[in-house]
């Protein structure tokens, strides 16, 4: 009864085959959120997959109805040891991005696991079927090896983070006390190297909107119309050249945070961010001065997903009547979240631009959060992990991408820490979706000794609530 034993248990799980097998299962399950027809499919990951796996673990589960109408179930799991002991939560979603299965290379198929060299592709395997798979086997493996967690566990596993995580946040203020904990413990998005662990605290909000000009039906002759109607691609292309400046500085003063403190910074400085897998970084975008970390992880971004006026496919000669762009707003702490679109309109109609309309899209964005690197659970953990795996951690206060960090931070109270098991090449939300098996080996070795740790209390008591003032 060691953690080198528990460490051991979780790396046999690995070698002998038995997580590429449960995984293949899990990936087998085509829950498509994002898909009606599929529906069912999310039940049946919860109350077949995830319920019988938790059920073997002395964990008592329920799968409950969401609180929004048509959206994906919820699974709550629980193992209690003792009223002395602290509890911890952890998280994964069971819904996939949209399949996309015409995109995907020869050979593969969306929910086949297949296996080349040191990869395994399947939908969902690194977002975020393997991520939760790697923390329920450690955690398994914590319990082959002493009995005992040492701790109290509860597990949330959602269907709908794809489409926002709809009644996420409604379930949680229904079933806080059902929820409370010291901390969360969870695993989504890719570490900043894969051979390096790495921690984040939150991750940055969004919020996605499309920018509108539509001027008259139909469209018209460019020979017998044109320089007597106005064009409303051009308007558009004018009222966007005026949120960002030719580098992609934001210009409206609300959408610039305050929050990139001296001890962000710090915590960002010598992470790295350029080289290894992705395109080559453009050094000369963005905000000027600001390292590529402080970029990505301390400062807001604006993007244009998508825009559209006329027939691009089949272009005539006529001027249209309509122009639309889809654009994105990824913010950090420190902007106000109920004013990013009223500062976007103030703007527009300052500008001179009152025809260009803002539609808000339905699907839910989550807001930004962040937890400060000296909380003692980001201490605990990074101890852990460094004693695990010989060397630091890299330490992001946030996420550079978003998820429902906000429903445990801001309704449920908890330090949130997260510890991700993929890494930046991982073809997430696209064709050819793929996890590392080296990551992945690594990954149970770290996370059965992180919940070692926490059951034995490592490095003295593990950190209470009183000893967890917000960061």
């Amino acid at each position: 009864m060691t953690r080198t034993s528990a460490i051991d248990t979780a790396c046999a799980y690995f070698d002998d085959g038995r997580f590429q097998t449960e995984l293949a299962e899990l990936v087998a399950y085509e829950t498509e959120s994002q898909n009606p027809d599929q529906a069912p499919e999310l039940t049946r990951y919860l109350g077949e997959a995830m319920t019988g796996r938790l059920s073997a673990m002395g964990f008592s589960c329920a799968v409950h109805p969401n609180p929004v109408q048509d959206a994906g179930p919820i699974l709550v799991a629980e193992r209690h040891e003792g009223d002395d002991l602290p509890t911890i939560l952890t998280y994964g979603h069971g819904d996939v991005i949209r399949a996309q299965t015409a995109q995907w290379r020869e050979g593969l198929h969306p929910f086949r696991l297949v296996e080349e060299g040191e990869r395994l592709y399947g939908r969902g395997t690194a977002d975020n079927k393997g991520q939760h798979l790697v923390n329920l086997a450690a955690l398994d493996a914590v319990l082959r090896t002493r009995g005992t967690l040492g701790f109290n566990c509860r597990v949330v596993i959602e269907t709908g983070e794809e489409t926002g995580s709809p009644g996420l946040a409604e379930f949680f203020e229904l079933h806080k006390k059902a929820l409370s904990a010291d901390v969360l413990i969870a695993s989504d998005g890719p570490r900043l190297q894969p051979g390096t662990p790495t921690i984040f605290m939150g991750s940055r909000g969004g919020i996605t909107f499309d920018l509108v000009v539509t001027l008259r039906e139909g469209a018209h002759h460019s020979g017998n119309w044109g320089g007597l109607l106005s064009d409303p691609a051009m308007i558009l292309a004018q009222a966007l050249s005026t949120i960002t400046d030719a580098r992609g500085q934001i210009r409206i003063p609300e959408w610039r945070p305050d929050s990139l403190t001296d001890e962000v910074r710090a915590a960002l400085r010598g992470l790295p961010v350029e080289g290894g897998d992705g395109p080559a970084i453009d050094t000369d975008w963005g905000e000027e001065g600001l390292t590529p970390a402080e970029r990505a992880y301390g400062w807001n971004s604006f993007a244009i997903l998508a825009m559209k006026s006329g027939v691009p496919e089949a272009p005539v000669n006529a001027i249209s009547a309509h122009a639309r762009a889809t654009c994105q707003l990824r913010y950090v702490v420190g902007t106000d979240p109920d004013d990013i679109l009223p500062a976007l309109r103030r703007h527009l109609d300052a500008h001179g631009f009152e025809q260009v309309e803002i539609a808000p899209h339905d699907r839910g964005f989550f807001r930004a959060t962040r937890l400060a690197p000296d909380h003692p659970w980001v201490k605990f953990v990074a101890r852990s992990l460094e004693r695990t795996a010989g060397k630091a951690p890299h330490i992001l206060p946030n996420l550079a991408g978003s998820l429902p960090n906000d429903a445990f931070a801001d309704i449920l109270g908890l330090p949130t820490v997260w510890v991700p098991h993929s890494y930046r090449g991982c073809s997430q939300h696209a064709p050819d979706e793929h996890v590392l098996k080296p990551v992945c080996r690594d990954a149970l070795r770290l996370m059965a000794a992180l919940f070692w740790d926490i059951g034995a209390g490592a490095d003295g008591r593990t950190p209470g609530p009183q000893e967890a003032p917000a960061g």
